[in-house]
């Protein structure tokens, strides 16, 4: 998984998405979802790393299987609220 953080006005933003899908645009509809390197690139990191870093988040940003059912396993994102857009998965959280 490839992670990153940055401090915002509202709190700790974190990204995390799937290696295979960094530089990708997958479009569904009206949907169009950019995985651009400027938000989404970041260090690559096990699902450990990945995990205490959502614990910390204030919002986070998934996108890739592999980083969306990791946040549903450990309970950040319910499963409903993930959206499929094309051929990968996406979910957002913002923690109140």
């Amino acid at each position: 998984m490839i992670l990153t953080e940055r401090q915002t006005d509202r709190g700790l933003l974190i990204t995390v998405c799937d290696p295979d899908v960094l530089g990708e645009t997958f479009e569904e509809g009206s949907i169009s979802l950019e995985v651009t390197e400027e938000f989404y690139g970041g260090d690559r990191v096990d699902t450990e790393t990945a995990v205490e870093a959502l614990k910390r988040a204030s919002i986070a940003n998934l996108v890739g299987t592999e980083s969306v059912e990791l946040a549903i396993e450990e309970g950040f994102v319910e499963e409903g609220n993930v959206l499929e857009v094309e051929q990968t998965l996406h979910a957002q959280y913002l923690r109140l």
